[in-house]
């Protein structure tokens, strides 16, 4: 039995230029997230012109990480096809890689603007999780990062997909888990989240980016193992015991791990990072609250150092500007006062 693939991975052709879905996707993942951050943080008067130049950074910083990170796991299939190293829109391509990216990148840009880089990375989270929620679909357009195979009842009558996932889920003739579907859907319960806390009194700063980070780790670690595309290491044999440990609910859930080859590794990199990272980020909120240095509350004003010199500067003008104003009149009746003094 053939694969089944009811939408073609390139949208349409200019001349010798070819427009893939995934692109188009993912450019479409972008600018919704865009639209979510600048509808948030008008709220706090910041111009839509700092997200705008964040994005036209940060996006070239996300793909570049994430393929770096990708290539860098993957590098014995790339030594001998350099030019393959580019070709982002055949996939490949690694979500952590591009938060890193775009992590550095906007410490830097921000830094730069003048703004705590965790004021404004709480308001960039929503947008972050809808750019995942979304990118994901680049992945079943391309018929990539799927999870082990099932049996098509399952897809059909248990999850009761529609037939255009479940055909696209064939892949030679094996059907298999939807984990874009999964991944896709955790990301949307998560923004549903983040949206409720970040108006709730008691968050603090650097707290919604955090709280975004333990949500999708958490999605991200036991949807990983479903998978059969993971980047992979070698790990010490208890390292592997206590990952398939965690994951072990999932089997009373109906899954099963998707295969994993011995000789590439034996713990799925997503799925360690993943923890590392749950772990990092409830410390990171611990501590601030324990020493004192969540001061800030999330929904305390966010003022640029450098906007707030220039409008001092500003400010001192217009001020200085007024007193002479001021000042003008009353010395020209003090000096037509003298001159009708002397005529008397």
């Amino acid at each position: 039995m053939d694969t089944l693939l009811l939408l073609n991975p390139i949208a349409f052709s200019i001349g010798a230029l070819k427009v893939h879905w995934y692109g188009l996707i993912l450019g479409t993942a972008a600018l919704l997230g865009l639209l979510l951050v600048i509808r948030e943080g008008k709220r706090f008067n910041i111009p839509q012109e700092v997200f705008m130049d964040m994005v036209l950074l940060g996006v070239p910083s996300a793909i570049i990480g994430a393929r770096i990170y990708y290539v860098a796991f993957k590098w014995e299939d790339y030594k001998g096809n350099f030019w393959d190293v580019f070709k982002i829109w055949n996939g490949g391509i690694a979500i952590y890689g591009a938060l890193i990216g775009a992590i550095i990148c906007a410490v830097i840009f921000f830094r730069r603007k003048g703004y705590n880089f965790w004021r404004m990375a709480d308001i960039c989270a929503p947008g972050l999780i809808v750019g995942q929620m979304i990118g994901r679909w680049g992945n079943f357009v391309n018929q990539e990062a799927y999870g082990g195979p099932v049996e098509e009842s399952f897809l059909r009558d248990k999850l009761h997909l529609p037939d255009f996932i479940v055909n696209q889920m064939n892949v030679e003739g094996v059907f298999h888990h939807p984990a874009f579907l999964y991944e896709s859907v955790w990301s949307f319960a998560g923004l549903i989240l983040l949206l409720v806390l970040r108006r709730q009194k008691f968050m603090r700063a650097g707290e919604m980016f955090m709280s975004y980070f333990i949500w999708y780790s958490i999605g991200r670690f036991f949807i990983e193992a479903v998978r059969t595309d993971s980047l992979a290491f070698q790990a010490p044999e208890w390292v592997a015991s206590f990952v398939n440990g965690l994951w072990s609910p999932m089997t009373a859930l109906g899954f099963e791990q998707g295969y994993l080859d011995p000789a590439y590794g034996n713990v799925r990199i997503s799925q360690l990072l993943a923890i590392g990272i749950i772990v990092v980020a409830i410390v990171f909120i611990v501590v601030r609250r324990v020493t004192g240095k969540a001061d800030a509350r999330y929904s305390d004003p966010i003022v640029s150092s450098k906007v707030a010199v220039d409008d001092i500067g500003y400010t001192a003008t217009v001020t200085g500007e007024e007193e002479k104003v001021t000042t003008t009149p009353s010395s020209t009746q003090d000096d037509s006062k003298q001159v009708e003094d002397k005529k008397e």
